[in-house]
């Protein structure tokens, strides 16, 4: 996500490396740059154009700070002009309302049923919420299955009448079904439609001006580019829509929908779908965002996943160990659990400060974790608990088991003595109070 884009703003912010001043000379080539760096993210050209503008006119004559360079400063104008572009800040979803009502819509294809349990399960696993899934869409064959299927993997109720091919009244009954279950969230999967399609564009408005949900989300896929935006335009028009999700943002897209659409429609992105697990569903904030497109990193999204698997209690027994050289085999695969919980390494990496560009032509294999598991599950309780007696014969029959070669066992092995020992050295450090508070490590 945004790795074009990312590269070509590095390059255009190098052309004012070691320059004392920024000038109408020396900025006029960047800005082209980024220019075209948008343009080639499929940003609309009007767009791109206005926002290369304001970045020249807040830069134009700006002295630079003792210590800082012209290209810092350029980074700083743009990723504040990023966040203004986005949204500036992060807007959340509405759930007023007993029972609060999502209406869902969007183009064939576009991944919104998908987004519907994904939303559901965030609003259960996040919110605290109970909610209900209505299944709207009358059309597609086995899209009634799919969202049944769906909320059995993540034990939310899904409401059906297979018979009805009336959406509006499937939708009627199933907020009267959640209103005597206590289902306090329900939402409303509709059928995908073309933009062009009257019929099916009446359709949802009725359904919504007689419901009228406390939210209606646009679900879009970002790797229709520019034209998930102009299709954006022509939704709002007619259901007048609260905010977009923008689904498939871990595909070869170039970012473009998720620079415009805020500035073309005027409605706040309020989250990414970023993978095909039912909790890859990221809350969206501008800033953030900027930052990462920027190279900046994201530290306060990572230490936000560090902290949704924070077990405080967990974490004290752990200490303990750690400060007696106790720490085993058993201790290493719960936090192992613990960060796999929070997504795929290689993006977790990307949002620490400079990893991102570090990791560009990195394979950051995820699957290195399934080997420590193998081996680990090869051990005996005894020795997942006395790491000192593994000796030779143990660690054969270990790496035979796990289906590894002596050499791999040993290797994991010496990182983890490796590890305990770095670890007993860091008890002794004077870190500031509650300097890693959160971190599950």
């Amino acid at each position: 996500m945004f790795e074009n884009l990312s590269d070509r703003l590095d390059k255009a912010f190098k052309t004012l490396k070691g320059q004392g001043k920024i000038t109408e000379i020396n900025i006029a080539s960047t800005v082209k740059e980024i220019r075209r760096a948008l343009v080639e993210a499929d940003v609309n050209y009007k767009i791109a154009k206005d926002f290369t503008d304001k970045i020249k006119d807040k830069a134009m004559g700006e002295n630079v700070i003792t210590s800082v360079s012209p290209g810092q400063l350029m980074v700083k104008i743009v990723k504040d002009e990023l966040t203004a572009l986005m949204g500036t800040n992060h807007e959340d979803i509405s759930i007023s309302g007993n029972p609060a009502v999502i209406l869902m819509s969007g183009l064939q294809g576009s991944g919104k049923t998908t987004l519907s349990g994904k939303l559901a399960n965030y609003l259960k696993t996040k919110k605290g919420k109970n909610p209900l899934l209505v299944a709207c869409d009358v059309y597609r064959p086995a899209a009634i299955e799919q969202i049944k299927i769906l909320g059995e993997q993540i034990g939310v109720e899904v409401y059906a009448e297979e018979g009805n091919k009336n959406p509006l009244n499937i939708a009627l009954n199933g907020v009267s079904h959640a209103k005597l279950h206590s289902n306090n969230v329900v939402i409303i999967d509709t059928a995908g439609r073309l933009a062009i399609d009257e019929s099916m564009m009446v359709e949802i408005e009725s359904i919504k001006n007689t419901i009228k949900p406390s939210e209606t989300l646009f679900v879009v896929d970002a790797m229709t580019g520019q034209d998930a935006v102009n299709t954006a335009k022509t939704f709002n028009e007619r259901i007048d829509f609260d905010g977009v999700v923008l689904t498939k943002m871990d595909g070869d897209t170039r970012g473009g929908a998720a620079l415009s659409i805020r500035y073309q429609v005027e409605k706040p992105i309020k989250f990414l779908s970023t993978g095909e697990k039912l909790d890859a569903l990221d809350v969206f904030h501008p800033e953030r965002m900027a930052q990462r497109i920027l190279g900046m990193g994201d530290i306060v999204s990572l230490v936000e996943k560090a902290q949704e698997q924070y077990d405080a209690e967990q974490a004290k027994k752990l200490q303990k160990k750690i400060a007696k050289n106790q720490l085993n085999f058993n201790d290493f695969l719960d936090q192992l659990k613990q960060i796999r919980k929070m997504g795929n390494m290689k993006d977790l990496l990307g949002m620490i400060p400079g990893m991102g560009k570090a990791l560009k032509d990195v394979d950051v294999d995820d699957g290195e974790f399934n080997k420590i598991e193998a081996i680990i599950y090869s051990m005996t309780m005894e020795e997942r608990e006395n790491p000192p007696i593994l000796n030779g014969s143990r660690r054969r029959r270990i790496a035979e088991g796990s289906g590894n070669s002596i050499q791999d066992v040993n290797a994991f092995i010496k990182q983890f003595d490796q590890m305990q020992k770095m670890m007993k050295k860091m008890q002794g450090m004077n870190f500031s109070k509650g300097a890693f508070k959160g971190l599950p490590f």
